[in-house]
């Protein structure tokens, strides 16, 4: 197994780690492998924006969008030069 060393580390992210992990009833060490599992774990599902912008405007009471009128489509240009 590999091993980090973590320098310059805020003595407040650190008290809060020490906390976290005695909630968790861990060491400090296992408490910072646990969160470094979770955050690259990789088996997550993709994050979908469009979920993502609807859990934040459903709250606001949502929104209406005016759709512009469709119209026929236009001929695809030609080509041929006869």
């Amino acid at each position: 197994m590999a091993s980090i060393t973590i320098r310059n580390l805020d003595d407040d992210v650190k008290r809060r780690l020490r906390v976290r992990a005695a909630e968790h009833g861990r060491s400090m060490e296992e408490e910072a492998r646990e969160i470094l599992r979770d955050v690259v774990d990789e088996t997550k599902p993709a994050r979908n924006l469009a979920a993502a912008i609807r859990a934040r405007v459903v709250p606001l009471g949502g929104f209406d969008l005016d759709l512009p009128q469709r119209e026929d489509m236009r001929e695809p240009p030609a080509f041929d030069q006869a």
